[in-house]
């Protein structure tokens, strides 16, 4: 399957909408099972709703170079993903394994995509 960088924004913006609904929504309604507090996952669901509304508009654009887009979207996916583990190392008293593991497995997947992100923006950029 060959991933365009207008898929990858595609892609990238339905996981934006995912981790903003699991923060914003879902974690803060089991807020003592993650351990994490509601604040905190609040900051944290604003970033992705950002990046979405990025990713969708990117993903529209027609005849455009995306590959700079696609950079920017992989770098901004990368430092949401140090400021998650910053937040989490901040509240290391108080998050949950169950904490530990959603925020483990969040940062895992956003890294492969930008990595990805990356490879294909600088394979299209030649």
């Amino acid at each position: 399957m060959i991933f365009s960088p207008r898929r990858l924004f595609l892609i990238d913006g339905l996981g934006a909408i995912l981790s903003a609904f699991m923060l914003g929504i879902v974690l803060v309604q089991f807020e003592s099972a993650f351990g994490i507090p509601s604040a905190t996952l609040y900051v944290l669901a604003i970033f992705p709703v950002f990046f979405a509304i990025f990713d969708f508009y990117c993903f529209q654009k027609k005849n455009a170079n995306l590959s700079k887009l696609l950079k920017i979207i992989a770098i901004l996916n990368l430092l949401y993903c140090c400021m998650s583990i910053g937040c989490a190392m901040y509240h290391i008293d108080t998050v949950t394994i169950l904490g530990w593991v959603y925020i483990c497995v969040e940062v895992l997947l956003i890294v492969i995509l930008s990595l990805f992100e990356l490879k294909v923006a600088i394979k299209n950029n030649k």
